[in-house]
Parts: C-alpha cells; structure tokens; sequence
C-alpha cells in the first residue's frame, strides 16, 4: 500500500516538473495592479499548461487572461487587507503549502541530479524490442447484419459480382445495419487492437482487395468484411525512440532512488500508527 503511494507522489511530480519550473524562473511583467506586477508566473497559473505560448494566443484571448489576473490580484489584496493573514485556518494552510513546496522542490533537485547513460538506453533497447513496433494497420469496410443467413447471401451475391468492391458498396448501403452503411461500409484505418478480436482475426487474415467467404460473428451480429488496405507492423529505430526510453528511464531510475530513500527513512524513523 505504501509503495503505491509513493509512485503516486513521483508520478504527480513528475508530471509537475515542467509549469513548476517555468513558474518558478518567471521574470517578466505585463503590468501592474496597485502596484503588484503581472509576472509571467501569473500568467503560467492562469493558463494551467506551460505548453501554451501566452504571445500568440489572439489579443480577445491573452485580455481574457489578464482580465482573470486582475480580477485574482484584486481579491487577493482585498484578503490581505482584511487581516486574514493572522487568522488561524490561514496559518494552518499556509503551514502545510511550504511543506509541500518544499518537499517539490526537494524533489525537483534531486530528479536532476538522476542521470542514463547511452549504454542504459541501447541496452534497453535491444532487450525490449517488442515494446517498439507500430501495430499492423488495416483499412477495411464491412456489411453488418442481424443473421448468419443474410449474411451468407450477401457473400453469394458479391461471388455473382463483376466489379467485387463496387457491389460490396452497394450491398453495404442498402443492407448493412451499422452507422457505416452509408458510406459503403467503410471503416477507414484503424489499428487491429482497435476492433473487437474476432473481427480483427478476420480481416488481418485476408489479402488486399478479399472479403470474407464466411460470415463472421461478434457481439454486434454477423459481417462480411472487404480488406482495402494493410500496413504491417514495423520496429521503430532506436533514433525515433530515444527519447521516450531517456524520460521512461530517468522515471524508472527515480522511482526506485525515492523509494530507497523512504525504506532507509523508515528503519531510522520512529513511526506511530493510532
């Protein structure tokens, strides 16, 4: 229970790394109210992303932020002026925010300090291959019916066909009961996970420009499936990947540095529990 607990505080810290820095370098100004400067700080809180460029958001846009600044600056000055700062509950609060503010940006410092080394990453790489492959791509449309019986006539009438694809468009249009049947069936591209198994099995198996000779049955009913386009899965290079397997491992690696400092903690700590 602890454990997870504690990969739950690094996760969230990790995930605060990038607006906690920004908030805490911010050094420009774009204004005042009575006096107190409109930081770039503020700006990065208003936003809640530190991803988004406030300088070309549209003017309608970064007014409406700094319209949200002021109106925060306003009231806030007008609770300080109240005395609210004395007040209990506030000192309460404010107790608890510089521990947990501390402890970010302990943190913070000590994730910079977590490095890998190429070797780590290549390693990684070549032992976990399988977790850097595209899925196979397919590109299908189907004709989805309520029996296996209409559904083997359908595969009658498209053996009949002369021109296969543009009878099986037109069979999807007048027969199949899915929201596809409009548009001759056409599902567009989709990964094979994507689709329930059955279905996927079904259309990986089949070559280009094939449909399905048997109906095939899911939870939704009965298709027959016409296969337009397949991609295959394909090993991504370790350059495109690099940098997922430096963040994936500088995570690992300080996950597993927090929670040795917290085991080493707790044998020296004297622990209470009520």
């Amino acid at each position: 229970m602890f454990k997870i607990t504690t990969r739950k505080l690094v996760s969230s810290f990790i995930a605060s790394i990038a607006i906690t820095t920004a908030t805490l370098n911010a050094a420009d100004s774009y204004g005042s109210v009575n006096g107190d400067e409109i930081t770039k700080q503020d700006v990065n809180v208003a936003l809640r992303n530190a991803n988004v460029d406030f300088e070309s958001l549209p003017k309608q846009s970064k007014d409406k932020i700094l319209d949200q600044i002021i109106e925060r600056k306003l009231l806030t000055q007008e609770a300080l002026d109240s005395g609210i700062s004395k007040d209990k509950d506030y000192q309460d609060a404010l107790s608890k925010l510089k521990e947990d503010l501390a402890l970010e940006v302990w943190m913070q410092k000590e994730f910079k300090k977590v490095s890998v080394t190429d070797k780590e990453k290549k390693d990684y790489y070549k032992n976990n291959k399988d977790k850097f492959v595209t899925p196979t791509m397919l590109e299908a449309r189907h004709i989805l019916v309520k029996t296996e019986a209409e559904a083997k006539d359908i595969i009658k009438q498209l053996g009949k066909a002369k021109d296969t694809k543009a009878e099986f468009e037109s069979l999807a249009k007048s027969k199949s009961v899915g929201p596809t049947g409009p548009k001759g069936g056409y599902l567009g591209k989709f990964s094979e996970d994507k689709m329930v198994p059955e279905f996927s099995k079904a259309a990986k198996a089949l070559a280009v420009g094939k449909y399905t000779t048997t109906p095939v049955k899911t939870q939704f009913g009965y298709h027959v499936i016409y296969l337009d386009g397949k991609e295959e899965a394909q090993s991504l290079s370790y350059d495109k990947v690099e940098k997922n397997i430096t963040n994936m491992l500088l995570q690992t690696k300080f996950r597993e540095k927090v929670d040795a400092n917290i085991d080493s903690l707790r044998k020296k700590a004297k622990i209470v529990i009520k």
